[in-house]
């Protein structure tokens, strides 16, 4: 009777762990079916979750004083050629009198133009990014949260003619560079 019960027993343990391992077969077997279903209901919920990452409100910038109308008007507007076959594109602000926007590559910022005590003029970007400066000759444009140029020797035509002028007439000590 030992026997046969130790007999009995072996066969319950082998039907339950057959029927075990056949559970977790099934549910492998019927894991990958359910995966690929879950992909593309997943996947457009990504979709559509990207649009809803819309850019801030743009905020009112505050209306040009005086001084900033004046440096406006002495902010060269048009195209500078840069170094490396490079260019800087300065337009007038279509929808805030006395600032410019400033575009280099694929970005664009909107620019304060502030007179310094030097005669430099700054184009300060309104959201702290960028700075500008336009000297006598040339222009640069920094990226002042990293505290580096993003292009230099920038030259409008304006300060062409101008360093041209200064140069027939023997002014090289004033050249501004």
């Amino acid at each position: 009777m030992p026997r046969s019960l130790n007999h009995t027993l072996a066969l319950l343990l082998a039907s339950a762990w057959l029927m075990g391992t056949a559970g977790v077969a099934h549910a492998q077997a019927s894991a990958p079916a359910a995966k690929p279903a879950a992909k593309p209901a997943s996947a457009p919920a990504k979709k559509a979750a990207k649009p809803v990452k819309a850019p801030p409100p743009e905020v009112p910038l505050p209306a040009a004083d005086a001084d900033q109308l004046k440096a406006a008007s002495m902010t060269h507007i048009g195209t500078y050629q840069c170094e490396f076959n490079q260019s800087v594109e300065v337009s007038a602000n279509p929808k805030y009198e006395g600032y410019v926007d400033v575009a280099f590559k694929k970005l664009k910022f909107t620019m304060k133009p502030v007179l310094s005590s030097t005669g430099a003029l700054r184009l300060e970007d309104v959201k702290g990014q960028t700075l500008m400066l336009q000297i006598a000759y040339k222009s640069m444009l920094m990226d002042v949260k990293v505290g580096q140029r993003l292009v230099d020797d920038c030259i409008h035509e304006n300060q062409a003619a101008a360093k041209k002028a200064a140069e027939g007439q023997g002014s090289q000590g004033l050249m501004g560079n």
